[in-house]
């Protein structure tokens, strides 16, 4: 167990009493009488005359039954009895106070059943006490309790007897420590037999072992020492073993627990396998309210297959890097700062000892991004927003990283507009812009990241543009606007080629040196929104069809940057070729070829208006039928063959209470096929045809369970850039399975005529027919499914069927079930490369943590 299991201990927390310093005397009747409301005995009282003097002012009251006795100094107080004095406060079935010897007594009654009821409760600011009975001495502050009751944080606790001695000394006998609601029979308990407690110091304890159900088990411990604190405290963490059919025997996440301030911690924690594979790991969560947050993580593993010198024997390093930090906004509103890193190995999470997460393993991209952005609220506006990415392909291990990007941009300047008012007209409506950006590119294979070779990559550039442009209103019905861009580029790179005799080939050539180009583009469009209103009379639901039509034509126009373009030799022969200098540039390169093309785009949104089922709502309800369908294609005047671009189709729409998100997108291509299935400028319609559809896709995501609400997002497995909706499972780490099951509410039975359960479905089709294949190149459905057959049992399965190649895709089974205090669960990958079973059950109390049992496949991965 880690250090914090001290936290069992300390049922007397409750016993640091603290005392008044005031005094006065008492007065009171002698005979006993009922009161119907508290009675406040107070100094300036003079009826009754005593030696004995208190310290401060009581307070009592008895339902039935209120007995004074002058002589003896005793006041006794019965049926839901009530004392106040100092900054006590007792309530039980009957309270005997002797302000002579200054000790209280309470204790419970019998019903006329013979049932004990009006069980003490001892408050003393915060803290609260439930006994049997109770006896306490304001004087000495000694106290003697039996079968007290109390909760410290998460734990209920029950001790048979004990004792004050003084204000640093406590001992207890027969303590029970659970985290079970019910303290009177709890499914579990640890019981310590003798407990010595000095506050904020130490706690001391003797044998103590578990219980289940009233039946011990072996978990136990002889002795224990633990040191005090109000804070949080560094400590083991206990590793879990097991046995991996590759790698021998192995201690699992094993480590120490650094709490190093109140704002940040920090976790080591590693792994051995008895073949030599190991892996560490070090974790923080970091946070300063109202400024920011964040957690890091930095994981590697060194593997180990087979046995040296033996076939079969294979050796990697792999590691992976984590940081996601967030700035709360208010703390600087003109500055932003955020990351959210995820760069490593290629293969780190499908070869990872650690991570058992299908989502993780089959995503083909990790992603990163830290950013800072600054406002100057000038005139006009100045933003700078200084920023490093980074792309890594798991497949090809190829990455693209830029370090850094600058950007700065200057807001939109309207130098002939009014100061106030609105602009109107051409002249007006004119403005410009300045935009810069520059930045410091690699790309480089995962080998070699962060070597020399990664940084002979680097290229360096800076992009200026000024977009000036107006816009105004032609004929009421259509929005025009025009516009000319000016482009200037800056490299660091360039490069040369020439054709090399002796080898016959073409030499291409590195020019180190600052170099630019300069371009520009003139761009004209028209648009406008045209309204269809379809209405349906009758009692039906359906009242209205609204059709929204939103064209827009372009015309753009760039000239030819011939200037920027040399001729080399291609061959032998002496063929000469055109090329440009800037190729395979950071930013592209000028194009030597006139472009003066129209491109017509058309998006269609079509809605409903019905009447709602609620007949009190008389506003009727809208309803999206299709939320986009937009229709595109392109003709380039200046092109010397096909001219007539494709025609390319995107849409979506959402069905079923928006439960169900359907996109689609398709390209159709004008031109027809040769007989050997080449494109030829040839339209289809000539042969009575009129588009070929070259490819086309389509998804169909379905969520919906029997609650209606949104399923709660998997937060870790985006992180690990995989799916945050669960499709493939939760994500997990080996032998880390912490607070597995939520804590529900009461069970109210053993059926329930409805049952909990949520569905995800994902559907994706794709068709290819670029070359007249006419192929379905995807096909494909998974599924993930959950239910609560009970209110302790929850089963969930993530599976799915690829149609194209006729097999079943990767696969996830769960079973969780509810033991109150504690949590079970199995966790099985059966098919695949990733197969992998689990079992895990353990306290669900973050308290006690490491009262846990794990058992797992350590999954075998094949090393690549």
């Amino acid at each position: 167990m880690r250090t914090k299991i001290f936290y069992i201990v300390l049922l007397a927390v409750f016993l640091t009493w603290g005392s008044s310093s005031s005094y006065g005397q008492v007065t009171s009747s002698n005979s006993p009488t009922p009161n119907e409301k508290l009675i406040k005995v107070t100094p300036s009282d003079s009826t009754f005359k005593s030696k004995k003097y208190l310290e401060s002012i009581v307070e009592y009251y008895g339902k039935s039954y209120v007995k004074f006795d002058q002589k003896k100094q005793i006041i006794t107080i019965m049926d839901e009895a009530v004392l106040k004095y100092m900054d006590y406060e007792l309530k039980a079935g009957i309270i005997v106070f002797d302000y002579k010897n200054d000790e209280v007594y309470a204790g419970r009654l019998k019903d006329t059943a013979g049932n004990y009821i009006q069980y003490p409760v001892f408050k003393q600011g915060a803290t609260v006490v439930e006994p049997d009975s109770i006896r306490f001495n304001f004087k000495t502050k000694k106290a003697k309790v039996w079968n007290s009751r109390t909760k410290q944080q998460e734990l209920n606790i029950l001790a048979e007897i004990s004792k004050k001695e003084n204000d640093s000394v406590y001992f207890m006998k027969g303590a029970r420590f659970t985290t079970s609601e019910n303290v009177e029979d709890p499914e579990y308990y640890f019981l310590a037999r003798k407990v010595k407690f000095v506050p904020n110091k130490k706690v001391v304890v003797g044998f103590t072992n578990m219980y289940i159900y009233n039946v011990p088990t072996p978990i136990a411990v002889p002795f224990a020492f633990f040191p005090i604190t109000t804070k949080a405290r560094s400590g083991i963490i206990i590793p879990a073993y097991g046995q991996s059919n590759s790698r021998g025997f192995f201690l699992q996440n094993g480590g120490y627990y650094f709490a190093l301030s109140d704002h940040y911690d920090l976790a080591l924690l590693g792994d051995y396998f008895t073949n030599g594979s190991y892996a560490l790991r070090a974790e923080t969560n970091y946070s300063k309210r109202y400024h920011f947050n964040g957690t890091f993580n930095l994981r590697f593993e060194n593997q180990i297959s087979g046995e040296r010198g033996f076939p079969g024997y294979a050796k990697q390093n792999i590691y992976n890097i984590q940081w996601n930090h967030s700035k709360d906004a208010k703390s600087n509103p003109s500055s932003r700062f955020s990351a959210s890193v995820n760069l490593g190995s290629s293969r780190y999470f499908q070869q990872s000892l650690n991570i058992n997460n299908l989502g993780s393993q089959l995503n083909n991209t990790l992603s990163s991004s830290i950013t800072y952005s600054k406002t100057f609220n000038t005139e006009p506006q100045i933003n700078i927003t200084a920023s490093a990415t980074h792309t890594q392909n798991n497949q090809t291990q190829q990455i693209d990283m830029t370090l850094p990007t600058l950007q700065g941009s200057v807001d939109r300047i309207f130098p002939f507009a009014p100061k106030s008012g609105v602009k109107k007209g051409i002249i007006q409506n004119i403005n410009f812009q300045y935009n810069v950006n520059g930045r410091n590119q690699f790309t480089v294979q995962e080998e070699f990241f962060f070597r020399k070779e990664m940084f002979d990559t680097a290229q360096i550039g800076m992009q200026h543009s000024i977009p000036l442009q107006t816009n105004f209103k032609l004929f009421q019905y259509f929005s025009v606007t025009t516009s000319l861009n000016y482009n200037e580029v800056w490299v660091n790179k360039t490069i040369r080629k020439d054709f090399n005799v002796t080898t016959n080939e073409v030499v291409t050539t590195q020019v180190r040196g600052i170099d630019a180009f300069r371009t520009y583009s003139i761009n004209n469009s028209v648009g406008t929104t045209i309204y269809g209103n379809f209405k349906f009379k009758g009692e039906g639901r359906l009242k209205a069809i609204r059709h929204t039509i939103r064209p827009t034509l372009t015309h753009s126009y760039t000239p030819g940057f011939d200037q920027y373009y040399d001729n080399y030799v291609s061959n032998s022969a002496g063929t000469v070729l055109r090329y440009t200098r800037f190729e395979s540039g950071i930013y592209g390169a000028p194009s030597n070829s006139l472009s003066n093309a129209l491109d017509l785009s058309i998006v269609n949104v079509l809605e409903a208006k019905v009447r709602d089922r609620d007949s009190t709502k008389t506003e009727l309800k809208k309803i999206f039928l299709l939320n986009n369908l937009t229709v595109g294609t392109r003709y380039n005047f200046a092109a010397p063959t096909f001219r007539l671009g494709t025609f390319n189709m995107t849409g979506g729409t959402s069905l079923f209470k928006e439960k169900m998100s359907v996109n689609f997108a398709a390209v159709f291509d004008p031109y027809q096929l040769d007989a050997s299935n080449v494109r030829v400028e040839r339209f289809l319609w000539d042969n009575g045809g009129f588009l070929r559809m070259t490819s086309a896709n389509v998804t169909i995501n379905y969520t919906f369970n029997s609650t209606g609400e949104a399923p709660k997002e998997n937060v870790q497995g985006l992180r690990n850039g995989g799916r945050g909706d669960n499709l493939f499972g939760a994500n997990e780490e080996i032998n880390r399975m912490e607070d597995k099951v939520e804590k529900e509410d009461t069970f109210a039975g053993f059926y329930k005529s409805i049952i909990p359960w949520d569905i995800n479905l994902a559907y994706a089709l794709t068709y290819s027919n670029d070359k007249g294949q006419n192929e379905i190149t995807g096909n494909s459905l998974m599924i993930a499914a959950n239910t609560t057959l009970t209110s302790k049992w929850t089963l969930g399965v993530s599976t799915g069927y690829d149609f194209k190649n006729n097999g079943i895709v990767a696969t996830n089974l769960r079973i969780n079930r509810d033991l109150d205090s504690w949590s079970m669960n199995f966790n099985w990958s059966p098919f695949g490369l990733n197969q992998f079973w689990g079992f895990f059950i353990g306290i669900k109390s973050g308290m006690l943590s490491d009262i846990k049992w794990d058992k797992n496949s350590q999954p075998d991965r094949t090393l690549r």
